[in-house]
């Protein structure tokens, strides 16, 4: 079984040496995929964006095209779009300062609810049932006696 693990790894590394992929170095498609389309209304990756003439898509594939082309790596030029294009450009916040919320609050509303149904759950199952009516020997006889003649005596029984 691990055998062919080793096979599928060394097939890999041969077929990236192959197409002269460098381990790390970025790609207009691998940055792409990181960074939104600016056109409006747009809010799909720059490789995935539908607008036909899209003029923001071709204007940041270049400008990653020349980074790349200056020997700049993927934070380097995720950094520089967001300084070009602001903030929204990035297709997930930096996970530091006021952004760090977006990656937080998720997280923390996922806990509290499952809190709550953790919570409404077990009360539901723990639920005390209602008490059941006395039996009829706990009753006192003087009274159902008292409450008969009063039946009778108003033509109910």
């Amino acid at each position: 079984m691990a055998w062919k693990w080793v096979l599928l790894l060394g097939v890999l590394l041969t077929g990236s040496m192959a197409l002269g992929v460098e381990a790390g170095k970025p790609t207009v498609e691998s940055i792409g995929n990181e960074v939104q389309c600016t056109c409006g209304g747009c809010v799909a990756p720059i490789n995935q964006c539908p607008m036909i003439n899209c003029t923001e898509k071709a204007e940041i594939r270049a400008f990653i095209s020349k980074e790349i082309a200056d020997g700049k790596d993927e934070k380097a030029i995720l950094q520089d779009l967001s300084i070009r294009y602001g903030l929204q450009v990035l297709s997930a916040p930096p996970a530091k300062g006021f952004n760090l919320a977006v990656w937080i609050l998720p997280g923390i509303g996922l806990l509290v609810g499952l809190s709550l149904v953790v919570v409404i759950a077990r009360r539901w199952r723990h639920k005390p049932a209602d008490q059941p009516a006395a039996p009829p020997s706990a009753y006192d006889t003087k009274v159902i006696a008292a409450m008969e003649e009063e039946m009778k005596s108003a033509g109910l029984h």
